[in-house]
């Protein structure tokens, strides 16, 4: 998970046209050199934010990913199916514990819990390809083409 400090730089970062450096992130959040610097190295990590070689400059200069979906895949890829595989993992360990009093009502918790772990790890296994999600999906949370700067009404409320 993002830390405050973390996400500040990534808005930062999202919201401007070019690359910053590491001085110019600190000068405008208002944070030390060496925060900034701890948080970039965070983002990073994430694949939320790349290191840019800006020609002429020695500083490193950084810019915010843009392609959220495949931001989201890697994630998924990297961590989240490495975590479910780990309880599924446990889950076969703990089926070897002999315990005849309990092995039933063990092995019917740990049936459901291996089979919810199974169905997430397909699920995450069909995002995290790096294949690009169809242009209908990725589109769908865009505004259309003349609502844009329109905010949507609220729902009425009922009265009891």
């Amino acid at each position: 998970m993002l830390n405050a400090p973390q996400g500040k730089v990534f808005a930062l970062l999202y919201l401007e046209r070019t690359s910053l450096s590491l001085e110019e992130i600190a000068e405008r959040l208002g944070q030390s050199k060496s925060n900034v610097s701890i948080n970039v190295r965070g983002l990073v990590d994430w694949h939320l934010v790349r290191l840019i070689r800006v020609p002429g400059s020695r500083r490193d200069h950084y810019e915010a990913a843009t392609d959220l979906v495949r931001v989201m895949q890697e994630i998924i890829e990297r961590r989240f199916l490495w975590n479910l595989r780990q309880v599924l993992a446990t889950i076969q360990e703990t089926r070897s514990v002999d315990d005849a009093s309990t092995a039933a009502f063990i092995n019917q918790r740990l049936d459901t819990l291996e089979s919810f772990f199974r169905l997430m790890d397909a699920t995450a296994g069909m995002l995290a390809p790096g294949r690009p999600f169809p242009p209908q999906l990725t589109s769908a949370a865009a505004p259309p083409a003349g609502d844009a700067g329109k905010t949507a009404k609220p729902p009425a409320r009922r009265s009891r």
